[in-house]
């Protein structure tokens, strides 16, 4: 299943809905803990407009996970996973602007896929972890690098408002384990790799971070980026896009 959240012609509060085709079976909240519930109601795809599909309570990084992501910033290849958070107001949906602040000389784009929690995981196995798993999605774990102490301190680099993209839509229908992922800034690809080179893969990190932390539903985890990391600016377009979860697309403002 695809699920997507939307807003729709009055705007006037967030649903969910099944993707099928070019129609969207409305649902109640997928987070709740009642499973795929249908309301009865349908709506076109033309006539919403797309949101994140997840409001999390905590957004899980995870950085330095691919090998030649490492090998680019001079890093030594992790022996356990380095993790950081990401401010819940970091998040923002497919078409919304990411906003450089004033503070940040520096903006980079990293291409992630991301783990969307669907009910409340604590201590689970690895081979549980399909049972607490709502499905995966694309992300872009949005960084003002200049401001990313050396120190291994990241989350204010990467807690900024509008700093972590997510969607189009969360899919149950993919493999996480060999995903082709690809990055395009104005077009131009600046990133492609398959979750296949991660150095911890998606559902082992659940399994470990749940032994570590309570996840709770609607939480994000986010894998980690391959190599081919730079600067955007105002004005630049950037898609992140994973094999079988669509193209997020984003467009970069500025602060006021």
């Amino acid at each position: 299943m695809k699920i997507a959240a939307f807003l729709s012609q009055d705007r006037d509060e967030v649903q969910f809905g099944l993707i099928e085709g070019e129609r969207l079976i409305c649902i109640e909240d997928p987070f709740k803990g009642d499973g795929i519930v249908k309301t009865g109601e349908e709506k076109a795809m033309a006539d919403v407009v797309l949101v994140n599909p997840s409001f999390p309570v905590k957004a899980i990084g995870i950085g330095l996970n691919y090998r030649d992501h490492a090998k680019e910033f001079g890093l030594p290849i992790p022996q356990s996973p380095v993790v950081f958070m990401k401010a819940p107001t970091s998040v923002i949906g497919p078409g919304d602007y990411i906003i450089k602040p004033r503070v940040c000389k520096d903006l980079d784009y990293e291409a992630e896929l991301a783990v969307v929690i669907g009910r409340e995981c604590k201590n689970v196995s690895e081979d549980e972890v399909d049972d607490y798993i709502l499905g995966y999605c694309c992300a872009n774990d949005v960084t003002a690098r200049d401001l990313q102490d050396k120190n291994g301190q990241w989350t204010i680099a990467k807690g900024f408002d509008t700093f972590m993209p997510l969607g189009p839509y969360i899919s149950d229908e993919v493999d996480p384990s060999k995903l082709d992922i690809e990055c395009r800034v104005n077009g131009k690809t600046v990133q492609k790799s398959n979750t296949s080179n991660l150095i911890f893969p998606a559902k082992w990190l659940v399994s470990w971070l749940s032994q570590r932390m309570t996840l709770q539903e609607g939480d994000v985890i986010l894998t980690g980026t391959p190599s081919g990391v730079a600067h955007v600016k105002p004005g630049d377009v950037i898609e992140v896009e994973i094999e079988g979860l669509g193209v997020l697309q984003n467009t970069v403002d500025v602060e006021e």
